[in-house]
């Protein structure tokens, strides 16, 4: 699909329509012309909100599956470093926080 809802070939041909079915059948030309561009946008929206949910998603997971790996490395880190382990691992954490939602 391209970035624009319709092409000018489709605006030309709803107007050429237009003008070979007279007045009186504008509106259903109208009517047809703008359930297009409807159809388009209620597709393009569904597909916003899909790669959106994908997104946060992914973020969720990434963030809880580096808190799940950081309590034994909290462990590790306390027994063998201390608290400047401890503050390591925390700012890892934040990292990741920060670059998973920063995104692609």
């Amino acid at each position: 699909m391209t970035d624009h809802l319709v092409s000018r070939e489709e605006v030309s041909a709803a107007v050429a329509a237009r003008r070979e079915l007279g007045e009186e059948l504008e509106p259903a030309v109208v009517d047809a012309f703008v359930e297009r561009i409807e159809q388009r946008l209620a597709a393009r929206r569904d597909d916003s909100e899909r790669a959106l949910a994908r997104r946060r998603n992914h973020q969720k997971e990434m963030t809880l599956g580096g808190m799940a790996l950081s309590i034994p490395l909290f462990v590790i880190a306390a027994v063998f470093t201390g608290l400047a382990g401890v503050i390591a691992v925390c700012v890892l954490l934040a990292v990741l926080a920060i670059v998973v939602a920063r995104g692609d």
